[in-house]
């Protein structure tokens, strides 16, 4: 009695299983990367032009300071075993205050820059989620993860080009 009780058990478990499996063969998942979605599309691509152009000016004067710093802390190392001791320190006061300017105003411009992309891309979050709800529907996925979520993912199952595309679609003005 107890082999049969133990064979029913186990066919049991067996068909449990392939039911499991059969049923989780059924289940079509994908992953995307949202960010690089976002950054790809051709709105993004516009915005971050938009964002370049406008602080030119505080990313040239970053450069300045930084190649001038360069060019004292050159002129310290070349020269500085004839520079008199008060001639030293002027020169590396210098090239501290340059570092000093150059670090403020780049963590300044990185704030700006910052601001301002989140101004730009307020909102891109429901297009998204709508591009995605659309791939959903017409591709009849049962999943969808965030690739950063996954370890491994063959090309197959990522669909963040999808997502790129519609959002593409989405920009452009409806023909009539």
């Amino acid at each position: 009695m107890q082999k049969i009780h133990r064979i029913l058990l186990i066919l049991a478990l067996a068909v449990a299983g392939l039911v499991a499996t059969t049923a989780w063969a059924e289940v079509k998942i994908a992953v995307v990367d949202v960010q690089k979605a976002i950054l790809r599309s051709e709105q993004a691509k516009t915005y971050m032009l938009q964002i370049q152009n406008e602080f030119k000016g505080e990313e040239d004067e970053i450069r300045t300071l930084q190649s001038d710093a360069a060019a004292l802390l050159e002129r310290l190392q070349k020269d500085g075993e004839v520079m008199s001791d008060s001639e030293k320190r002027k020169l590396q006061l210098k090239i501290e205050d340059k570092n000093s300017d150059f670090l403020y105003l780049r963590k300044k411009l990185q704030r700006q820059i910052d601001d301002r992309q989140q101004e730009l891309f307020a909102g891109i979050d429901q297009k998204v989620q709508k591009a995605i709800e659309e791939l959903v529907m017409s591709d009849d996925f049962d999943l969808i993860l965030p690739r950063q979520a996954a370890l491994y993912v063959a090309d197959l199952y990522d669909i963040t080009r999808k997502v790129t595309e519609k959002l593409n679609l989405m920009d452009k003005p409806k023909a009539q």
